[in-house]
């Protein structure tokens, strides 16, 4: 019989209960929350009880798996069981609770419950290192959050561009999914290191030429989610940035399909001089809109370009 193991972590946060509740409750936002979440589908059943397909890293590497989730705002507390595992786990479950410490303040404790291959103690030791890794990433993440939360909308920035292009999605998704030959496709990228760890994931480390020549390496996780998106999470974000998410997305009408490069970022309030002593956070957002938005639309008219031309058009 498998031996079940547990773990638990703890912390304080000062933020009212409902307000740490409700970022764990809203777990399409923890690729922008917790460092190791990289994309979350969220599926309500209804009856307070909803499926997650998570992906994430641990350990330093990619993981994927399906959850069974049972929310209770009342109690203030969630429940967690994996539904398909991913190995050296055979079975994971736990639960999040939140228990008030005052109006303002609040202790999190998160619990897990495993079983491991073979009940092997390297995939034991496996697991418990992943769980201290990521429970504490995702506990200090949190407690920064919440207690930031008045000013999270000054510096959470959302934007999107996009290009028509007169090509299949399938076409322009091909582009945008081999990154291995940006290099020699995209002349704002000077070097590619992509690996595919599961057909539908990469990750992909590049440096990119600003418009002033400078050059900045960037490593991000890619996940393909059929032919009409692409989601990712910068795992090496720069000085500016705590966090930074984005996809494409491509919605194919009678051939002809609107390519989307969205971009979701937290500016870092106290690295925003590195931009200039007098520069704002609101000057910051400017900075980046431009940046990020300038390559992404670089890169969505090169596939325009590229899949026009193709030999089947």
């Amino acid at each position: 019989m498998a031996v079940t193991h547990h773990a638990r972590h703890t912390i304080t946060i000062d933020a009212p209960a409902q307000a740490v509740y409700a970022i764990i409750a809203d777990a399409a936002d923890w690729p922008r929350v917790f460092p190791p979440s990289v994309h979350v589908e969220q599926t309500p059943l209804g009856e307070g009880e909803e499926i997650l397909q998570v992906w994430a890293t641990a350990n330093d590497e990619v993981k994927s798996w399906q959850s069974r989730r049972r929310l209770d705002p009342q109690a203030l507390t969630i429940g967690f069981r994996q539904e398909r595992s991913t190995a050296p786990a055979t079975s994971m479950g736990g639960q999040w609770q939140i228990r008030p410490l005052s109006k303002a303040r609040c202790e999190v404790v998160l619990l897990h419950d495993f079983t491991a291959l073979d009940d092997a103690p390297e995939n034991v030791e496996w697991i418990n290192r992943a769980l201290d890794h990521n429970s504490e990433a995702e506990l200090g993440r949190m407690k920064s959050t919440a207690e930031s939360a008045g000013q999270l909308g000054e510096l959470l920035c959302t934007f999107e561009d996009r290009v028509r292009i007169e090509a299949p999605s399938a076409e322009v998704h091909a582009f945008l999914w081999r990154g291995e030959q940006w290099q020699e496709r995209l002349p704002h990228v000077a070097r590619v290191k992509l690996t595919e760890p599961q057909e539908d994931i990469q990750v992909l480390e590049m440096d990119t030429i600003a418009r002033d020549g400078s050059r900045h390496t960037t490593e991000s996780v890619r996940v393909s989610l059929g032919s009409s998106r692409i989601v990712y999470k910068q795992l090496r974000v720069p000085p500016l940035l705590t966090a930074h998410v984005g996809a494409w997305l491509l919605e194919e009408s009678e051939g002809v399909t609107t390519a989307v490069a969205r971009h979701t970022v937290v500016i870092n309030p106290s690295s925003v001089t590195l931009l200039g002593p007098e520069t704002t956070v609101a000057g910051a957002r400017a900075f980046i809109r431009d940046a990020l938005g300038t390559n992404s639309l670089a890169t969505l008219r090169h596939a325009k370009e590229f899949t026009e031309r193709s030999p089947a058009r």
